[in-house]
């Protein structure tokens, strides 16, 4: 109510005032009734509701709040130390040793961690304790976190997935109460697996000196993992399995006995691991008739489960692209060439003399890889551009899987790197860019032979590697120890006269084999591929006759 006071006598101005809404029926009668002049004005039925605009808001973040505090959301502010493992229950992990191949050490060391989650008092009368942590070590693509799963899937037990990235958060002590969480969760699962993947991204070395907080938090969430792992009793049937392919960097507190004491490797399949992992990726696929999976192991050396798994489907989708009835074995071998060489750019315009270069290039080092007797026997010899900055390529197959290598032997492939080099020099009396990659190979051997494997001859049996160096990964860059200046000279000299002597003696043998590199090299430039029985007659000398004339 707004209005106007009458002045007292005392007083010389009006009072205007304001009241609060009055709830009164009997007002307007008292108004009249004490002769009150006054007026209304209809309000605005709007305004009945602008309350709302603010209390809606509020009702709806009030919900969303005690949706959070019940665990609704799973990913809230209030779940935020909740563990994100995934949990599969009995046999949702839908994986058993059979659809795991070439890898029969590990499986047999894991066989024992099963028969324990089944028949517990076998080993619990003789007073026998199973090993609380089990650590898969092996380079990527090995199969590591397949054969967890199998694990899980073999003894029909909860299994708990997480990555050693999912325990940290921005904010401090997430990490450590997801720990805490899991290890929760497994106990009242029990028997049950916890599998972390990539555990090197959460037990690393830890920091003697102070450390930022990021690595702070990452140590604590390490050291929770370490109390917890103390803490839990196997005997309720916890088994925690943990994977890795960088197990140097690993703290040593994680791997001492009583936590991570058993590790079993999980390597590169031999040949005969390759087959029978091929036949587990071919059982759903249509193979021909021509199809020898005997040959594909063979050629398929250092190959990882998941890089022959990428070869069996690849050849599926070649053979479906024109349309083929069963995948035959010329899809199959042009998938090993992708995946080792990469896709095929036969649109790629080169001029004539860019392709004659190449086609010496290349067929320098086929002949050299075939003239001495450390080196990988070709399979195929090709000009076709691939992959990224592949302008051709010599595929070469080792005869059986090797596992040491002589002075002599290193000298051989580096003598095979150097091949299509020296063949330029020979042919064009100059060198192109295409070497670049085969000189920083060659290289890297010959600073290996010195720095790491002794095989100097002047500096002896001596290493200048700093530390451990990665078992399964490749650096990009080489560590080394300090030396004095002098050392350092003389490593620097001992590289040199290893390329150098090298590239003497590949020199003799194409100036010596100088009418086959043409030979080879003019039936490049016409067929672009040249593989097989016909390769093996160019480089043996026995050439035919219409390539002679």
């Amino acid at each position: 109510i707004k209005g106007i006071l009458k002045p007292e006598e005392w007083q010389k101005v009006k009072k205007n005032v304001t009241t609060v809404k009055v709830d009164d029926p009997d007002l307007i009668k008292e108004l009249v009734a004490h002769n009150v002049k006054f007026s209304a004005n209809a309000q605005n039925g709007a305004g009945q509701y602008l309350y709302l605009v603010w209390l809606i808001p509020m009702i709806i973040f009030l919900i969303m709040m005690t949706k959070a505090r019940r665990g609704a959301t799973g990913a809230g502010l209030m779940s935020i130390g909740k563990s994100r493992a995934n949990l599969y229950i009995d046999k949702d992990t839908g994986v058993t040793f059979d659809d795991v191949a070439g890898v029969d050490e590990a499986k047999e060391e894991l066989k024992e961690v099963i028969d324990y989650l089944q028949n517990p008092q076998k080993y619990q009368r003789l007073g026998g304790k199973i090993p609380k942590g089990v650590l898969l070590v092996g380079p990527t693509g090995t199969g590591k976190t397949l054969l967890a799963k199998a694990v899980a899937g073999e003894a029909k037990v909860p299994f708990f997935s997480i990555s050693g990235s999912g325990f940290v958060e921005m904010f401090v002590g997430v990490g450590a109460a997801r720990v805490r969480d899991l290890f929760a969760q497994a106990q009242e699962k029990a028997p049950c697996i916890i599998f972390i993947d990539e555990i090197d991204a959460l037990g690393k070395v830890r920091a003697a000196a102070p450390i930022s907080g990021g690595h702070e938090e990452r140590e604590n969430t390490l050291n929770q993992l370490l109390v917890e792992m103390d803490g839990f009793d196997t005997r309720k049937g916890v088994i925690l399995l943990a994977a890795t392919n960088r197990p140097e960097t690993l703290d040593t507190a994680l791997l001492r006995p009583g936590r991570f004491d058993r590790h079993v490797l999980v390597d590169r399949p031999d040949i005969k691991g390759r087959e029978d992992i091929l036949k587990v990726h071919c059982k759903n696929v249509k193979l021909g008739k021509d199809v020898d999976i005997k040959i594909i192991a063979a050629r398929t050396p250092g190959f990882v489960g998941a890089d022959l798994a990428n070869v069996v489907n690849e050849a599926a989708l070649l053979a479906a692209r024109v349309g083929k009835d069963a995948v035959g074995m010329d899809s199959l071998e042009e998938a090993i060439n992708r995946v080792v060489a990469g896709l095929e750019k036969k649109k790629k315009v080169m001029s004539k003399k860019e392709q004659e270069i190449i086609a010496y290039h290349e067929s320098g080092h086929a002949l050299v890889a075939e003239s001495v007797p450390g080196a990988d026997k070709v399979h195929r010899v090709s000009i076709i551009p691939r992959g990224i900055s592949a302008l051709g390529y010599t595929l070469q197959l080792p005869t059986e899987d090797r596992y040491l290598l002589t002075r002599s032997e290193l000298l051989d492939r580096l003598a095979v790197f150097l091949g299509g080099r020296v063949a330029e020099e020979i042919i064009f009396n100059e060198v192109s860019t295409g070497a670049q990659n085969d000189l920083e190979r060659a290289t890297d051997i010959a600073m290996s032979m010195v720095r790491e494997y002794g095989m100097s001859e002047k500096l002896g049996p001596m290493t200048f590697q700093n530390g451990r160096k990665p078992l399964f990964v490749e650096l990009g860059y080489r560590s080394g120890r300090e030396v004095s200046d002098e050392v350092s000279k003389d490593i620097d000299n001992e590289v040199k006269k290893i390329i150098f002597d090298t590239h003497t003696r590949v020199k003799n043998i194409l100036l010596e084999k100088k009418d086959r590199l043409q030979t080879l090299a003019k039936l490049l430039m016409e067929k672009e591929v040249i593989e097989g029985v016909e390769l093996r007659k160019i480089i043996s000398g026995n050439i035919p006759g219409s390539i002679k004339e």
